[in-house]
Protein backbone atom coordinates (compact mmCIF):
# COMPACT_ATOMS: atom_id res chain seq x y z
CA UNK A 1 0.00 0.00 0.00
CA UNK A 2 0.98 3.24 -0.13
CA UNK A 3 1.94 3.35 -3.86
CA UNK A 4 1.30 7.12 -5.31
CA UNK A 5 0.53 8.14 -8.97
CA UNK A 6 1.20 11.53 -9.93
CA UNK A 7 -1.72 12.36 -12.62
CA UNK A 8 -0.99 15.72 -14.83
CA UNK A 9 -2.81 19.09 -13.02
CA UNK A 10 -5.36 19.14 -15.84
CA UNK A 11 -7.29 16.05 -14.47
CA UNK A 12 -8.04 18.50 -11.20
CA UNK A 13 -6.09 15.92 -8.98
CA UNK A 14 -3.31 15.71 -7.02
CA UNK A 15 -0.93 12.68 -6.48
CA UNK A 16 -3.44 9.74 -6.06
CA UNK A 17 -2.33 7.55 -3.10
CA UNK A 18 -3.83 3.43 -2.75
CA UNK A 19 -4.68 3.32 0.95
CA UNK A 20 -6.10 0.07 0.60
CA UNK A 21 -6.48 -3.10 -1.39
CA UNK A 22 -9.33 -5.38 -0.59
CA UNK A 23 -10.40 -8.46 -2.51
CA UNK A 24 -12.99 -6.31 -4.48
CA UNK A 25 -12.01 -2.86 -4.26
CA UNK A 26 -8.64 -0.26 -4.20
CA UNK A 27 -9.30 2.55 -1.90
CA UNK A 28 -7.31 5.61 -3.30
CA UNK A 29 -7.18 9.37 -1.83
CA UNK A 30 -6.12 12.47 -3.87
CA UNK A 31 -6.14 16.49 -2.92
CA UNK A 32 -7.68 18.44 -5.12
CA UNK A 33 -6.38 21.63 -7.29
CA UNK A 34 -9.18 22.77 -8.81
CA UNK A 35 -12.29 24.17 -7.41
CA UNK A 36 -14.74 21.22 -8.36
CA UNK A 37 -14.90 17.40 -8.04
CA UNK A 38 -17.08 14.79 -10.13
CA UNK A 39 -16.77 11.35 -10.41
CA UNK A 40 -19.68 8.53 -12.61
CA UNK A 41 -18.83 5.25 -13.25
CA UNK A 42 -17.09 2.81 -10.45
CA UNK A 43 -18.18 -0.05 -10.51
CA UNK A 44 -19.72 -2.15 -7.59
CA UNK A 45 -20.93 1.13 -5.60
CA UNK A 46 -17.62 3.19 -6.24
CA UNK A 47 -17.80 5.96 -3.83
CA UNK A 48 -16.23 9.69 -3.15
CA UNK A 49 -16.44 11.39 0.51
CA UNK A 50 -14.41 14.75 1.58
CA UNK A 51 -11.41 13.55 3.40
CA UNK A 52 -10.86 17.10 4.24
CA UNK A 53 -8.47 19.86 3.32
CA UNK A 54 -9.89 19.23 0.06
CA UNK A 55 -9.00 16.01 -0.98
CA UNK A 56 -11.40 12.73 -2.31
CA UNK A 57 -11.64 9.18 -0.90
CA UNK A 58 -12.43 7.09 -4.07
CA UNK A 59 -13.43 3.09 -3.97
CA UNK A 60 -13.21 1.35 -7.34
CA UNK A 61 -14.06 -2.21 -8.01
CA UNK A 62 -13.02 -4.11 -11.09
CA UNK A 63 -14.87 -3.07 -14.17
CA UNK A 64 -15.63 -0.25 -16.11
CA UNK A 65 -13.53 3.31 -16.15
CA UNK A 66 -14.80 5.88 -13.82
CA UNK A 67 -14.70 8.68 -15.21
CA UNK A 68 -12.93 11.50 -12.95
CA UNK A 69 -13.66 15.87 -13.64
CA UNK A 70 -14.86 14.92 -17.10
CA UNK A 71 -10.85 14.84 -17.61
CA UNK A 72 -9.48 11.31 -17.00
CA UNK A 73 -10.51 7.59 -16.51
CA UNK A 74 -9.78 5.53 -13.44
CA UNK A 75 -10.08 1.76 -13.95
CA UNK A 76 -9.53 -1.09 -12.02
CA UNK A 77 -8.03 -4.06 -14.25
CA UNK A 78 -7.99 -6.37 -11.87
CA UNK A 79 -6.75 -7.30 -8.24
CA UNK A 80 -4.02 -9.75 -7.58
CA UNK A 81 -4.30 -10.68 -3.56
CA UNK A 82 -2.16 -7.81 -2.30
CA UNK A 83 -1.70 -5.59 -5.71
CA UNK A 84 -3.66 -4.14 -8.06
CA UNK A 85 -3.21 -2.78 -11.91
CA UNK A 86 -4.71 0.34 -12.75
CA UNK A 87 -5.24 2.34 -16.23
CA UNK A 88 -5.06 6.00 -15.92
CA UNK A 89 -5.80 7.80 -19.17
CA UNK A 90 -7.51 11.31 -20.47
CA UNK A 91 -10.87 10.81 -21.69
CA UNK A 92 -11.85 12.16 -25.75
Amino acid sequence: MGDVVTVPETYGLGPIEVTAITGDAVEMTAPLTGSGFGVSGCAGGGGVSSAGGGGVELRCSPGPAATINDAMSLQVVEILDTAAVLRIEPTG
